[in-house]
């Protein structure tokens, strides 16, 4: 560990007046402190909601995650540091507890060396004060909810799932203390911290009293749990090396977007293109975009190609256009800027402002956004149409593909 040092940052609480929040990230640092933890050995995971807010806070190692799935990234983190000397604290919100309980348990059962702190004001805060698995059957009635379900008893429940430590404490006064004994404790450790919401709880800690579960500390002595260590080669150890065997006449970079429809080969016919330009000397970038749906829809993919190592992959006004269906049309349509150059199929309706081509016609179905990207290889001279033919004459497909660029010679 490096010599202690402060573990909160200089940053304003963003919490509202009167919000136990800020006395619960308090405690957290002052125990870290305490036990000799300085920035540099902590990672701090946080959740979604008001205990979201927390990350400006710590000047540790921080990540945000999404609801609920805090402590899934905690484990994460803690299974790949396997060092004693470092800790793992994940901060989330009763709503956040609720939504991931399952990764709560998992941690549990596994034991993971990491600390969970659950600020629980019973409520979820930030969407306006609606209760949560967490809120008490008297805080209910006070409420007037009508969820008449028992809540959980998140402490109890990690015990049982194999905590080596979980504890609730409700006086302020004790969460340092608590704290340290849960963060110096080897393998999985939860501590619910009881919590104001002065917007739409109580007003005082006293006036919260008679909605609260009672303290209560379970201790499981486990053995901590650690990830195998396996002596596996690096996943890029199975990629095929690009050597430069072509020349392009790219000066700066180009950005291109792809569209079609799912089923149409777009994000492989993408790979393929940024796979020619590797080829051709050039730094190249793939992402693509399509709807959860998959198999139907929209499907874009967005390439750029650049003579210089590329810093940034958003690509916001792109230099040329493909689209070869209605449903990649309407998707990138209004990305068009005055410099884009853009091709796309005879069979979408583009007002006459384009010049179209029979991409699926002559390319057929599966083969229209290769014949299409090999008509505006040919025409731009990026680079020699063979880079594209280098790139598939490895796969399974390769008559296929092959014959698919080769169909832009018919437009």
């Amino acid at each position: 560990m490096e010599t202690a040092e402060k573990i909160l940052t200089n940053a304003k609480m963003p919490f509202c007046p009167g919000c136990g929040h800020g006395v619960c990230v308090r405690s957290v640092s002052k125990s870290l402190e305490l036990l000799g933890y300085g920035p540099k050995d902590v990672a701090l995971v946080s959740d979604i909601g008001c205990s979201g807010l927390v990350d400006p806070l710590f000047a540790t190692h921080t990540i945000h995650g999404l609801h609920g799935r805090a402590p899934a990234l905690g484990v994460g983190v803690a299974l790949g540091l396997n060092d004693p000397n470092k800790k793992v604290v994940v901060i989330q919100g009763d709503g956040g507890a609720t939504i991931g309980l399952q990764h709560i348990l998992e941690a549990a059962r596994r034991n993971i060396d990491m600390t969970l702190v659950v600020i629980n004001n019973l409520l979820y805060g930030m969407t306006g004060g609606q209760m949560s698995g967490l809120s008490t059957n008297e805080f209910k009635a006070y409420k007037h909810s009508d969820d008449d379900a028992e809540p959980y008893d998140v402490v109890n429940l990690a015990h049982q799932s194999g905590a080596a430590f979980s504890v609730r404490v409700n006086d302020i006064s004790n969460f340092t203390n608590i704290l340290k004994e849960a963060i110096s404790t080897p393998g999985f450790s939860l501590v619910e911290l009881s919590s104001l919401c002065t917007s739409h709880g109580m007003k005082k800690i006293s006036e919260m009293e008679d909605f609260m579960v009672a303290e209560e500390t379970f201790k499981n002595k486990r053995p901590v749990g650690v990830s195998l260590i396996r002596d596996t080669c690096s996943l890029l150890d199975n990629f095929k090396v690009l050597e430069p065997r072509f020349i392009s006449t790219i000066k700066d970079s180009i950005g291109v977007v792809i569209a079609g429809s799912a089923g149409g080969g777009i994000q492989s016919a993408a790979t393929m293109l940024a796979q020619a330009g590797m080829l051709s000397g050039l730094h190249a970038t793939m992402k693509g975009e399509y709807p959860i749906t998959v198999g139907t829809g929209f499907s874009v993919a967005e390439v750029i190609l650049s003579k210089k190592p590329i810093n940034f992959t958003g690509l916001e006004k792109p230099n040329v256009v493909i689209a070869v269906t209605d449903d990649g049309w309407n998707k990138v349509k209004n990305r068009i800027s005055e410099n884009s150059k853009v091709y796309v199929d005879e069979k979408i309706s583009t007002d006459n402002l384009f010049e179209t081509k029979e991409f699926l016609k002559v390319g057929g179905k599966k083969g229209a956004i290769l014949c299409a990207i090999a008509h505006w290889i040919k025409e731009s001279e990026v680079f020699p149409l063979e880079a594209l033919l280098k790139v598939v004459e490895d796969s399974k497909y390769a008559t296929a593909l092959q014959n698919a660029i080769k169909s832009a010679d018919e437009l």
